[in-house]
């Protein structure tokens, strides 16, 4: 296997947000420093909500109370950055409102310009923040409380697909943590099992990425018809695009760095 890193992704809030970044520090077990360590929290009041932000044992079977683009596609019109302890919520590359993280009144004035520009949204939407403990709902292994999974595509793969349905697909319909180019289309599927490395970092290939109907909605829009989840079934009788990696290791990766496979 011959593959590079062509590109590398992180999603500050959970469902919402994604920045591309040259490189990256990774945690053990936690994945990618700053991705998905926010999330709006729906239909909680204060205590439930700050239950949910601190333990991962109370998300479980709660994530229906979390903003996700399945149950809130008016999302995918915003984008935040979050750079120097500052949020900034974004609109067609416009800014709407920027904050201090670490100032609760400030939080709680964009979780209300959250509800004021989408009244459709359920209330009260609480924001909240856990950079222990992201907000992800596809915690790999079952035998511990939390293991954040790093998500991985292979660009072959997604060109196949555009050429097979004849659609402009771009990759960040995926939400790929981490890009790769330079392997054969779908052989990221014969790595489930196995340990790469990329540059000092060892990942295990956990399993295939199942796909929801977020991937239906048109960039930077809240158009859902798209109709992508159903062209994946149809074109390769299964929802799969991508792989989901856990971190064995702390260190740093980069665009450019080389995937090595240890057999």
């Amino acid at each position: 296997m011959s593959a590079i890193i062509s590109s590398i992704n992180y999603c500050p809030v959970k469902s919402v947000s994604f920045q591309t970044i040259e490189k990256c520090e990774i945690k053990k077990d936690i994945g990618i420093i700053n991705d998905r360590i926010f999330a709006f929290a729906k239909d909680l009041d204060a205590e439930q909500a700050k239950l949910f932000e601190k333990s991962p044992k109370e998300r479980k079977g709660k994530w229906n109370k979390v903003l996700t683009l399945k149950n809130s596609p008016a999302l995918n019109k915003y984008n935040f950055i979050f750079k120097d302890k500052k949020l900034t919520l974004t609109l067609k590359d416009k800014e709407i409102l920027s904050i201090n993280i670490n100032q609760s009144s400030e939080r709680e004035a964009l979780s209300n310009k959250i509800s004021e520009l989408e009244s459709s949204l359920k209330q009260p939407l609480t924001l909240m923040k856990n950079d222990d403990f992201p907000f992800f709902d596809t915690s790999i292994s079952k035998k511990v409380d939390f293991v954040n999974s790093v998500s991985l595509l292979n660009i072959q793969s997604i060109n196949d697909f555009e050429k097979k349905v004849n659609k402009k697909i771009e990759t960040s319909i995926f939400r790929g943590n981490i890009c790769i180019d330079g392997i054969d289309p779908w052989k990221e599927r014969e790595l489930i099992g196995k340990t790469i490395k990329i540059n000092n970092v060892s990942f295990k290939v956990e399993k295939n990425i199942p796909r929801c109907v977020a991937i239906n909605l048109k960039p930077q829009t809240d158009d859902n018809s798209f109709d992508l989840l159903q062209s994946l079934k149809k074109t390769y009788n299964h929802f799969d695009m991508g792989i989901y990696l856990t971190s064995l290791d702390d260190g740093k990766i980069e665009i450019g760095n080389k995937v090595e496979i240890n057999k």
